[in-house]
């Protein structure tokens, strides 16, 4: 597979989510191997669809891949994807490394999908040395859950005691104390996440699984993706009611807040979004529709597939 040549020292910038993209990574579902033992499913809506035999295939899953990229080029932004590994799912690029400011953090992952990171590191190394983090070993964190938002880092935990007994469970308090470290000019707000490891309707896997900024001062929410109804009531008044868009448990399971931005104004969402896309055109969004369900399948969509580099 050809790879985009990136020049030395490459200047990463991202201070929020929805600003103008210009890089970034997508992942790819080349060579994604045989459908996963029950055993070994990383989150309950995998699990549920290899039960059901419903577990998407790599020709569909590469097909929907290769539309998001096509609307990414069509938008002018360079996009660079893993080195194709054998075998191996790599379609969730946003789990295995983050950007904020000119940082680039790269994730410390559930330890079977070490080799996601190495297939990216042709785009990270040219980074400056000083601006790689690897966090240390007990931070666990995926940047699903890691969300700049300008003055703001906004990040999905669980805190419980519990914690290891969940493998939906991705990032920790130690990573959230460590990014307010990184990062003190900002304000890290925490919020805590409802995990299941059998019932995708009652699981937020990552932040960005029930809540999502988009455009300027709006975002798309779900309530029980919350544990805490202070910290949900937080962001709607944040936000303020009348710029947040609410979505049922059903609109949570196929993954409506979990689209994604390529500047204020354009918004790459699924196809089947009916109620959002209508609602996002009526605020003014372009909406670049897409088909991505099968994906979907996986607990993971737009924004799970993108790691940003460089926004305006």
């Amino acid at each position: 597979m050809k790879l985009f040549c990136i020049l030395p020292n490459m200047k990463l910038n991202i201070q929020n989510e929805t600003s103008r993209l210009r890089a970034v990574i997508l992942g790819t579902a080349e060579s994604n191997g045989p459908t996963p033992k029950v055993e070994d499913c990383y989150d309950p809506k995998s699990r549920q669809h290899v039960l059901a035999g419903t577990y998407p295939k790599e020709a569909d899953m590469v097909k929907e891949m290769e539309a998001v990229a096509a609307v990414l080029k069509r938008y002018d932004v360079t996009v660079y994807r893993p080195e194709v590994i054998q075998d191996y799912n790599q379609i969730f690029a946003r789990d295995i490394s983050f950007v904020i400011e000119d940082k680039i953090i790269i994730a410390n992952i559930l330890p079977d999908r070490k080799r996601e990171v190495e297939a990216t590191e042709y785009v990270w190394k040219n980074v400056d040395k000083d601006n790689r983090i690897i966090l240390p070993e007990e931070c666990h964190v995926e940047g699903g859950d890691v969300m700049p938002w300008n003055d703001y880092i906004f990040i999905g935990t669980y805190s419980g005691d519990d914690y290891p007994d969940y493998i939906t469970a991705r990032t920790n308090m130690d990573a959230v104390i460590a990014i307010q470290e990184l990062f003190p000019n900002k304000i890290v707000k925490s919020f805590e996440l409802r995990k299941s490891n059998t019932d995708p309707k009652d699981n937020a896997l990552h932040l960005d699984c029930c809540f999502q900024p988009i455009g300027k001062d709006k975002a798309i929410i779900h309530k029980n993706g919350f544990l805490v109804e202070n910290e949900y009531n937080w962001l709607i008044d944040f936000f303020g009611k009348e710029n947040v868009f609410e979505i049922t448990k059903d609109e949570m399971y196929d993954m409506n807040s979990n689209i994604f931005s390529i500047s204020e104004d354009v918004i790459i969402s699924e196809k089947n979004f009916t109620r959002l896309n209508a609602w996002l055109r009526d605020n003014g969004f372009t909406v670049e529709e897409v088909p991505y369900a099968e994906i979907a399948k996986q607990e993971g969509l737009l924004r799970c597939s993108t790691m940003p580099l460089v926004r305006d």
